[in-house]
């Protein structure tokens, strides 16, 4: 919270540097999904083609499993530094990991869109970008835990800039997409410049880095060292999640904590009877109380990276070839479904429901299972199993936006209700489980995807 001799941020540039710093972090993993249809080129062996950046060439019988083995190595770096971050945090210097992490992100990008030139058969192909997609999303997980540290140290505002931030990046990488498609240049050249867009973003992320200790503002909050490094991203999310306070419920978490620990009245109340600070508290005690909502959290993202991309990349239009046929996954796969989940998220700014206390809330998040077999089902060609069912792209369009809207909604709100269902100062223990679960439902949809491709 703002202390009222901290000096003003001038032009809002702090505000902006963390803004793009957002943008950064999940720069690398929309654009390599985004651009599924440009890998599957190459690995078909249709570099150089007039076909390689719009063309679908997914199929359940792709030998490679592109878009099953991006989606795995993308959230597996994930779970695995979640479990190494109190190791990380004190043992490498916050300047070493973010600065490091971004050089690299740029320079593994960079090998990416020179690869785009560079005539490479299918096999060493895959082994490189698979290799690159491993490496850029561990330095991705260090950097976005590294910013969420420095982010506990600012007013929230500036967490919730962050977190916008990372919610356009999908948008930004299907904008980008589209736009490539229709320069109306060779697909080569257009693939060049979709690849060149994420390398200027990381570029811009730091130049913003390394003017934060030049700008007073950003001095007087950095210098000072949180207290708690770990279960910060819990709290910098749920800044996104802001009730009505009109019905009496705080704007978030964090402000529901600060009323409650930062009073200086009710301190002053409280003091003779709680002279002493709460204990350490117990992981299993607090996992106790949020197993249902860490347990829900997980689901959501399992149903959700099982199907996307890896099955929802493969649909494609079932009409006639032509311009909307090019269009349609890019557009109605990769751009509806960011559109659609920040419009979920920015739900829970309005009201939750269900509440904490429901048993509702796992209904609707095991109601999601049937998006399943509702996109296995959808115009997905060369198949072996599975018949078609859903053949029309209205179809595909209105599952999307079910589908994204409701992945949006319920992860916010399960990480809202997750800090109110304990005590507060057990609200670091949950923001750290949570991050945990977070990221295993995230590896196990990816998991998943393999066995529902083949299903096909």
């Amino acid at each position: 919270m703002a202390r009222g001799d901290a000096p003003q941020d001038s032009y809002h540039l702090v505000g902006i540097s963390f803004f793009l710093l957002g943008l950064g972090t999940l720069l690398p993993w929309n654009f390599f999904i985004t651009a599924i249809p440009y890998f599957q080129g190459r690995l078909a062996g249709a570099n150089g083609t007039t076909e390689t950046l719009g063309t679908n060439h997914t199929s359940p019988a792709d030998t490679f499993n592109f878009n099953n083995w991006v989606t795995l190595l993308s959230q597996l770096p994930l779970l695995l530094f979640t479990l190494l971050n109190s190791f990380l945090y004190q043992c490498i210097p916050e300047t070493v990991r973010i600065l490091g992490s971004l050089l690299v992100i740029l320079l593994l990008f960079t090998l990416t869109a020179v690869l785009v030139k560079v005539d490479v058969s299918p096999e060493p192909f895959f082994s490189i970008t698979m290799a690159s997609v491993w490496f850029i999303n561990s330095f991705c997980a260090v950097l976005q835990g590294s910013l969420f540290g420095q982010l506990g140290t600012m007013p929230s505002t500036y967490s919730t800039l962050f977190l916008s931030g990372q919610g356009l990046a999908g948008i930004f990488a299907a904008l980008a997409m589209l736009m490539s498609m229709a320069s109306g240049v060779d697909a080569q050249t257009s693939a060049l410049g979709y690849f060149i867009t994420p390398c200027v973003g990381i570029l811009m992320s730091i130049v913003c880095y390394l003017s934060l200790p030049h700008l007073k503002f950003a001095r007087y909050y950095l210098a000072k060292k949180p207290s708690k490094a770990q279960g910060q991203e819990l709290e910098t999310k749920a800044e996104l999640l802001k009730p009505d306070e009109k019905n009496g419920i705080p704007n978030s978490p964090q402000r529901a904590a600060l009323t409650l620990d930062l009073d200086p009245e009710k301190e002053t109340e409280m003091e003779p009877e709680e002279p002493q600070k709460p204990g350490k508290p117990s992981v299993f005690i607090v996992f106790q109380k949020i197993w249902l909502t860490a347990l829900c959290l997980v689901l959501v993202f399992t149903v959700t990276l099982s199907v996307f991309p890896a099955i929802t990349a493969m649909v494609t239009s079932s009409t006639s070839p032509g311009k909307w046929s090019q269009f349609f996954n890019p557009i109605c796969c990769f751009l509806l479904f960011n559109v659609m989940d920040c419009l979920g998220r920015s739900l829970t700014s309005y009201f939750l429901w269900p509440d904490k206390n429901s048993r509702l809330l796992p209904l609707l998040v095991c109601l999601r299972v049937l998006f399943v077999p509702l996109f296995m089902l959808c115009h997905v060609p060369e198949r072996s199993r599975l018949p078609i069912l859903f053949p029309q792209d209205a179809y595909f369009i209105t599952f999307m936006l079910l589908f994204a809207v409701s992945n949006g909604y319920l992860v916010s709100l399960t990480m809202c209700l997750a800090p109110r269902q304990v005590l507060p100062h057990e609200r670091e223990v949950a923001g750290t489980l949570m991050t945990f679960f977070l990221a295993l439902g995230l590896s196990c949809g990816a998991s998943l995807s393999f066995l529902l491709k083949a299903l096909l």
